[in-house]
């Protein structure tokens, strides 16, 4: 019998709002921190410091670090669904608090927040859609958690250009508010309905309204039941699966990835986006600038999606790492001659025009892909271990680039960071094509044996 899949595709979307909001959460920060630096501050210390700033900036990641963890455990105790509208709160919060911050201090525990409710939103919606979705969309479904988020991303982006500093954070609530209204109405997965011990007759609901009513009940149970039997057989996980010549190579490749993300410094930078522009001389406003940026970022991602199966991972990773160097490189170029007294009047177009091209390049493999990857190389067994080891670096780097910038930024120069950032891309490249094998395509059994 056929199943329906037109409610899998809404309680996606229903989710997702909440990554929407997370994206746009994370990219507030861009057109805030040229108010918030200004002497138009409306903060009772007076424009903030480039030390302030870095905090603020960064103070996301420590709380997406602990979400990314702290949800996971939650949803698994209480369920995805109530798990995830925990979720809700402290993003509404970390929103509505911020027109009455005075203190650099107390931005930072708005950031906190939104980074609590952000780690575990990013935490829990791969979990809940792995387990709605039928296999036939589940990577269609999968992948809308980025182009929501950068979605977001660029929604924050046009509010900093259109409206008041005191007025955004209120528009950007609203995006949880919509999704805890739409959430709460979706049943609970069967599959954690059924870890739960809850009755048949309520597992059979959610099944009806998350496959339609013309699935086989009987089959989608059992099936759900035999995943759990797999499950409990597998051997309790030691140091030991870590060491396989396999697993370690699986690691290497996983983390590698998850370094070049933040080391290519577009996550960290995107912060500072607008001040980024207004430092490189760009002919365009700051705010205007990012906006153009945002836009390319999406369509990065929604480029991402559709060749991944069509051209492959290797390929992508490769071409993104080589050109997001190249962008980089040649921003940092303009830069240094710009203030080294050569007239550039002529050539204004550079920095939007390179710094977008590298945002492109970059959502087209290293900042799309590793996640895919990591998950592909990675043996069964380990996988679920290795992709939290993962997301604990991936994070841990996000805080310390995030932080850093302005520091790395007096010491080097602004063009110095970008040489910086552009070499960590090229030699990224370098151990993309020497060393991580080509995934699309292949079986489990046929990725083990490459590595």
């Amino acid at each position: 019998m056929k199943e329906s899949v037109r409610n899998q595709y809404i309680a996606t979307i229903c989710a997702n709002i909440q990554g929407l909001s997370v994206g746009a959460f994370g990219g507030w920060s861009s057109s805030a921190f040229l108010v918030l630096q200004s002497d138009e501050s409306p903060l009772s210390t007076g424009k903030l410091t480039d030390e302030e700033t870095s905090w603020i900036a960064s103070s996301l990641c420590i709380g997406a670090l602990l979400g990314s963890f702290l949800l996971a455990w939650v949803s698994n105790k209480v369920g995805r669904k109530t798990g995830f509208l925990i979720t809700a709160a402290p993003m509404i919060i970390a929103c509505v608090m911020i027109p009455w911050c005075k203190t650099a201090f107390q931005l930072c525990i708005s950031r906190f927040l939104g980074g609590l409710a952000g780690g575990g939103s990013f935490a829990v919606i791969p979990v809940y859609v792995t387990e709605i979705a039928s296999d036939k969309i589940r990577g269609s479904l999968g992948s809308l958690i980025v182009i929501l988020c950068n979605t977001g991303v660029l929604i924050s982006f046009i509010f900093g250009y259109y409206f008041d500093y005191f007025l955004i954070p209120y528009l950007l609530a609203i995006a949880p508010v919509i999704f805890f209204c739409t959430f709460i109405f979706l049943p609970e997965t069967p599959a954690t309905l059924l870890r739960m011990g809850r009755n048949e007759e309520e597992i059979r609901k959610s099944l009806k309204f998350y496959k339609g009513s013309e699935c086989q009940f009987k089959d989608e149970i059992e099936k759900i039941k035999k995943q759990f039997a797999e499950d409990d057989k597998k051997e309790k996980l030691t140091l030991k699966d870590f060491t396989t010549p396999t697993a370690k190579k699986a690691l290497i490749i996983g983390l590698f990835l998850m370094a070049l993300d933040q080391l290519s410094g577009l996550f960290a930078m995107i912060n500072y986006t607008a001040t980024i522009f207004q430092q490189s001389g760009s002919s365009l406003s700051p705010n205007l600038s990012s906006i153009i940026v945002a836009l390319l970022q999406l369509l990065g991602t929604y480029t991402s999606t559709f060749l991944v199966d069509k051209a492959g991972r290797k390929i992508l990773l490769s071409i993104s790492a080589i050109s997001t160097g190249l962008g980089l490189a040649s921003l940092g170029i303009y830069i240094y001659l710009s203030s080294s007294g050569y007239d550039c009047s002529s050539f204004d177009w550079i920095p939007i025009v390179s710094y977008s091209w590298s945002i492109f390049m970059a959502q087209l493999g290293i900042l799309s892909l590793h996640f895919m990857v990591m998950s592909e190389v990675l043996p069964p067994k380990i996988r679920a271990a290795g992709c939290s080891i993962g997301l604990m670096l991936l994070w841990v780097l996000a805080f310390i680039m995030t932080k850093c910038i302005p520091l790395f930024t007096e010491l080097l120069g602004l063009d110095g960071l970008l040489f910086g950032f552009s070499i960590c891309c090229f030699g990224g490249a370098v151990f993309i094509i020497t060393v991580i094998p080509e995934t699309k395509g292949k079986s489990i059994e046929e990725i083990m044996k490459l590595l």
